[in-house]
């Protein structure tokens, strides 16, 4: 539509892309609100809400109780996962309520249109508060600060004059009623303005704060003017900056960091303020993350832990570690060697050519191998590539755990999804069962996966924990075979169980029976990770009865339970 029209029109349309959109031609989920009718009072303010299209200001309860379309809250493996969920997932629509009632707020409070508003609240980081009593100490230099002026929308967009004047930008000579202003005497072209707006918006955020384009102006160019000059898809662009202004500036709303996802995360302040909180969050998306360094979940590691170890392995140090272990200059042209096998006696290769002792790095013509043998110095250097070497064995050794794990997570994740989208209905119909009572499959397989993450992060734990701490190590490694020893049954199980479902007949007594030992396998394996957990948060202060736990432990119970897992099977005509 033309924006000529537009700006004759006095009112604005809102939709769901937020406060700024100006087609007409689009789907009739609006209503059509006058900005009059938006500032008159808090009662008014309330009624915007209709400006968002139905279907998205229905409740997202009825979403969440889908709660097998995302991890389930006691799925998360920490501390504190029998405690209250200490956080909210915010939508689009959620966010744009949120912000529509605070810049109506501020409207309604100082008498000036949501525009102005928007500006002010942009200045001030969101906080009502901060405007208010900025507002109220110097109302004149806050708006100078922002550059708001006192004008209406007609003299930005004046109508009906077709005078000749010309453009403070291009110099065209044009009719008056073609040009825009910011409410300040400096004159240009509707053209000329919108590729100015244009070119900001394709530039970044910083649209959010444009000013006049006259150098020495520093007057705002407000939404309402952007909403008359940006196309579509810009005003799209310059809708979504405003809203993550909005989030940004919120201390505890965060952006969930998954990929492509428009989701944020909002935790109680109550919560943010317990220092021994664990901040782990499961977005609608699927994505498990810590909300503090949104990085991925990484319990029972704290943030520093997970940093040094992300930092770890993207540094070069680790292959300096390799070559120092493996490797040795040719003491001649300094050429790095490495010994793969055989005896101390190395030659350098053409056109150096140059034959040295391994050991010393001593010229072998002459060589004296009690002076070899003797040499302090030489010894300590031979210990200092023993100890890289040795370091470097610890690190490859963790590390391909921890790759390990996250290469089996995401198996495990696509498994769960295959089994929901495609096989979930098609089990259902073909034994007539309802698929709440499937469910319990796709539990074993959520679990699996939460369990997979923390194993991955557990790993980098042992990783950190000291050389000379054996006790400690020792109490560590038998947690951690504990909890694989009960994975790895669920995972047999459960594998077992899927290609049962969706391979072969079977009565629903057997059925009842499996899904009896797959849910109890799944309780009891994370019961033993929440507990594997709640050791490493603590810092395996349970140490002293490791040894006491390990005596009295015997085989009874593991193989029962392992008789019973076969038997299940068995019953289903699969030999395990």
């Amino acid at each position: 539509m033309d924006s000529d029209s537009d700006s004759e029109k006095g009112y604005v349309i809102l939709k769901e892309d937020g406060l700024l959109n100006s087609d007409m031609d689009s789907e009739k989920s609006y209503i059509v609100l006058k900005e009059d009718d938006l500032l008159n009072s808090d009662s008014d303010s309330e009624k915007s809400y209709d400006v968002l299209k139905e279907d998205n200001l229905m409740s997202s309860d009825n979403e969440r109780e889908k709660s097998y379309d995302v991890l389930k809250e006691d799925n998360l493996m920490n501390s504190e996962s029998g405690s209250k969920k200490s956080y909210v997932i915010l939508k689009e629509d959620d966010l744009i309520r949120r912000q529509l009632h605070i810049i109506h707020e501020v409207a309604s409070l100082l008498k000036i249109s949501i525009y102005d508003a928007c500006i002010l609240l942009l200045k001030y980081n969101w906080c009502v508060t901060d405007v208010y009593e900025a507002w109220l100490n110097d109302e004149r230099k806050v708006c100078d600060d922002v550059g708001l002026l006192d004008v209406d929308h007609d003299v930005k967009f004046p109508k009906h004059d077709k005078r000749k004047v010309k453009c403070g930008i291009c110099f065209d000579s044009v009719r008056f009623d073609k040009t825009a202003n910011c409410g300040c005497d400096h004159i240009i072209c509707k053209v000329c303005w919108r590729s100015y707006v244009s070119n900001a918006i394709n530039e970044g955020p910083g649209c959010l704060t444009l000013k006049c384009p006259e150098p020495s102006c520093g007057a705002a160019v407000g939404p309402d003017m952007v909403n008359v000059l940006a196309k579509g898809k810009e005003r799209k662009m310059y809708v979504k900056f405003w809203l993550r202004s909005y989030v940004e500036s919120s201390k505890n709303i965060k952006w969930c960091p998954g990929l492509v996802c428009d989701y944020a995360v909002e935790f109680d302040d109550d919560f943010m303020t317990d220092t021994s909180s664990c901040y782990n969050a499961t977005c609608d998306c699927k994505h498990v993350f810590c909300w503090k360094c949104m990085e991925e979940a990484h319990s029972p590691l704290d943030c520093k832990t997970v940093g040094k170890w992300v930092m770890k392995n993207m540094a070069e140090a680790e292959n300096t570690s390799w070559i120092l272990a493996n490797t040795k200059p040719c003491p001649k042209c300094k050429r790095w060697i490495e010994r793969c096998d055989g005896c101390m006696h190395m030659k350098c290769i053409q056109p150096c050519g140059f034959a040295f002792c391994w050991l010393c790095l001593a010229p072998w013509k002459g060589h004296n191998f009690r002076a070899c043998i003797k040499g302090c110095k030489l010894i300590s250097q031979e210990r200092q590539y023993k100890l890289a070497k040795k370091a470097t064995d610890t690190y490859t050794h963790y590390y391909e755990r921890w790759a390990a794990n996250e290469k089996y997570k995401k198996e495990a994740l696509v498994d769960l999804h295959n089994f929901e989208t495609v096989y979930l209905e098609k089990v259902s119909s073909r034994h007539c069962l309802p698929k709440i009572r499937l469910m319990f499959i796709i539990d074993a397989w959520l679990q699996i996966v939460e369990c997979r993450r923390v194993l991955k992060w557990t790993y980098v734990y042992g990783y950190y924990i000291p050389i000379e701490e054996e006790d400690q190590k020792g109490f560590y490694e038998y947690n951690l075979g504990k909890a694989e020893d009960n994975l790895e049954r669920l995972f047999l199980c459960a594998v077992m169980g899927l290609q049962t479902c969706i391979k072969y007949e079977f009565e629903l007594e057997q059925f009842n029976s499996f899904s009896e030992e797959l849910s109890g396998l799944t309780k009891v394996t994370h019961t033993c990770f929440q507990n594997l957990v709640t050791a490493l948060e603590n810092g395996l202060s349970e140490v002293a009865s490791h040894e006491d736990v390990s005596k009295t432990q015997t085989s009874t119970g593991q193989g029962d339970a392992a008789g019973r897992l076969i038997k299940s099977f068995n019953c289903l005509n699969l030999q395990v």
